[in-house]
């Protein structure tokens, strides 16, 4: 069916309802970012295909939110559907909420299922649309009534994460959570997010594309932790590691009534990852607090950090082999997108710990790069030729680590304007990495350092600039982030994040620099207190070729060079003839 088709058979069936309005959100039941292909309801729907947005459909009216990493690809991917885009952020654009107390009646019935709608947003939905006196309808999957083929539920195996990598077993872990749930008087804890159980319980699967997860619920006491996924996912030797631990293994779907028998104590429950249906299902008082699990798995312990570093050094070696494949082969022929992500992703297997891709590669020509999150297609997609940039933000999940590398290439000549729009990016992308910060700072207090350089230019970028990093684990994570909105989130010793600036003009070019970083701590001075920085983990040149070396500062020149030296020196004894030689160009100094 064309999406106009879908919408049309959805109507029929809200009319059936009584409803007026029904909402369908990115997330799965755990409100994951990236969701197996069952839970792809929104984009079933729509037709969108980017990891975030809510599509409300009324019974006159269809719109998509979505933020500004997708305005252009969302705004090709609408084209003849009669879906209205909502660019969130932008002036005058009114929210879900906004939009549906303007066009739904008095007393109307919105629809959505429960299972994937998180108690947080359907508290503040409530309580904006209270003056309508609405009711709800959160107990059916009208999506699934009119998708045909849906995808199966997935069923992957799960493996025990070893912990010579994750540097604490499970055990720890478990012992660790309890405390915190003891020192806020909760009894029971129920976690729904599904990287917060792969981490404490050092499991890891193939449920989500490109996130080492497997698909399952727990619940934790004092007493004993239960496990809640599909029993043909665990073999003997997983089952038997996890009962050492004292886990209990339950059916997946017998969560809601082992919630619904718990008759006393309290339950902590993080609101913004539990669902409206794993909500209703708890009968006791409950305890409402940000995931323990997310807050301790943030902060990557000694071990895991070596462990990236490890990462590191491998998925380096496996850019640079990449980017001189690429700077070689498109002075003999043109190149497609897909063609380039597919040897990057060769090169990428061959590795040592190699488990899966982070996130599907944008591989991104010319205008394509200008949409921060742009997809190609064997349909369409670009030819690269001797000219512009070409955009490549990629990433690994290595049993030793996580990984997610940008870099912006010249693949021939230059314009005067692209040459200043990459060196403008590039400054603020170093001049955020030397910045040194006070403890107790959090990410948005930093966000305007590296958009410095394009505001004095007239440009910004309408993403965050940056993410945490998982271990192992999803490339997006949170606590932390470094984003212009308000965060309180401090940055801690061995948080893992993104610094990744950009600048996007629509029919021209894209420019993005992508590092990761860890914080660290630096010194602690009598009239300033312990001051902060961070410390570089990706190990990749950047190309020197789309730089304009009068717009650096003699600090930026001597932090390029000395971030070029290092680059050499942990990255040329794994590499050999010409890409040797080529990273020994690619990290002269300047």
């Amino acid at each position: 069916m064309e999406v106009r088709e879908k919408i049309e058979e959805l109507r029929k069936l809200m009319k059936e309802k009584g409803i007026e309005a029904y909402i369908i959100p990115s997330a799965d039941p755990h409100q994951s970012e990236y969701v197996a292909d069952h839970y792809a309801a929104r984009a079933f729907i729509t037709g969108f295909t980017g990891s975030a947005g809510t599509a409300v459909i009324t019974l006159k009216d269809a719109g998509l939110w979505t933020d500004g990493r997708y305005f252009v690809q969302a705004e090709s991917e609408l084209k003849d559907t009669d879906i209205t885009l909502f660019r969130m952020g932008e002036k005058d654009v009114p929210t879900v909420e906004r939009f549906l107390k303007e066009n739904l009646s008095k007393g109307a019935k919105i629809g959505f299922d429960g299972r994937v709608i998180a108690v947080q947003y359907f508290r503040s939905l409530k309580e904006d649309l209270e003056s309508k006196e609405v009711s709800f309808e959160t107990d059916e999957d009208l999506i699934d009534m009119i998708w045909k083929n849906r995808p199966e539920k997935p069923c992957t195996k799960v493996i025990i994460h070893d912990t010579k990598y994750a540097g604490k077993s499970r055990e720890d872990k478990l012992s660790e959570v309890i405390k915190e749930m003891k020192a806020i008087g909760a009894d029971h804890y129920v976690i729904s997010g599904l990287d917060d159980i792969a981490w404490l319980l050092n499991i890891r699967g193939r449920d989500v594309k490109c996130n080492p997860l497997t698909i399952a619920y727990s619940v934790i006491s004092e007493e004993r932790c239960y496990l809640f996924i599909d029993d043909e996912k665990l073999n003997s030797d997983v089952t038997d590691e996890l009962q050492k631990a004292n886990i209990e293994i339950r059916p997946y779907d017998s969560i809601g009534e082992f919630l619904k028998n718990i008759s006393e104590g309290t339950m902590l429950l993080d609101p913004s990852k539990t669902s409206t249906w794993i909500h209703s299902s708890i009968k006791i008082k409950t305890i409402e607090s940000m995931d323990i699990t997310t807050q301790l798995k943030a902060i990557k312990n000694d071990v895991e950090i070596q462990n990236v570093r490890s990462a590191m050094v491998r998925d380096g070696v496996a850019m640079v082999k990449f980017i001189s494949w690429l700077k070689k082969t498109i002075k003999l022929r043109n190149i497609k997108e897909i063609e380039a992500s597919d040897k990057l992703e060769e090169i990428r297997r061959a590795g040592d710990k190699f488990y899966d891709l982070s996130f599907p590669t944008i591989s991104a020509y010319k205008s394509n790069a200008s949409m921060p999150h742009y997809k190609a297609t064997e349909e369409k997609q670009a030819t690269i030729e001797q000219k512009s940039f070409y955009l490549v933000d990629s990433g690994a999940q290595y049993l030793d680590g996580t990984t997610d590398i940008t870099r912006t290439i010249a693949v021939g000549s230059l314009t005067d304007e692209e040459k200043l729009d990459y060196t403008l990016v590039l400054k603020g992308m170093i001049d955020l990495t030397m910045q040194r910060f006070l403890y107790g700072t959090t990410g948005s207090n930093i966000d305007i350092i590296a958009r410095i350089p394009l505001w004095n230019a007239g440009m910004d970028f309408k993403h965050g600039t940056g993410h945490g990093i998982g271990f192992f684990l999803n490339v997006h994570e949170g606590p932390h982030r470094i984003a212009s909105v308000p965060n309180t989130i401090r940055l801690e010793k061995g948080m893992i994040i993104s610094n990744e600036p950009g600048i996007y003009k629509a029919g021209k070019h894209g420019i993005r620099t992508e590092n990761l970083v860890v914080v660290q701590e630096e010194e602690k001075t009598e009239y300033g207190g312990q001051f902060m920085k961070f410390e570089t983990l990706t190990l990749c040149p950047i190309d020197k070729e789309a730089i304009d070396v009068n717009l650096l500062t003699p600090e930026e020149k001597a932090w390029l060079n000395n971030y070029h030296k290092t680059v050499f020196d942990k990255l040329s004894i794994y590499l050999q003839g010409e890409e040797l030689e080529y990273l020994r160009q690619a990290t002269e100094e300047i």
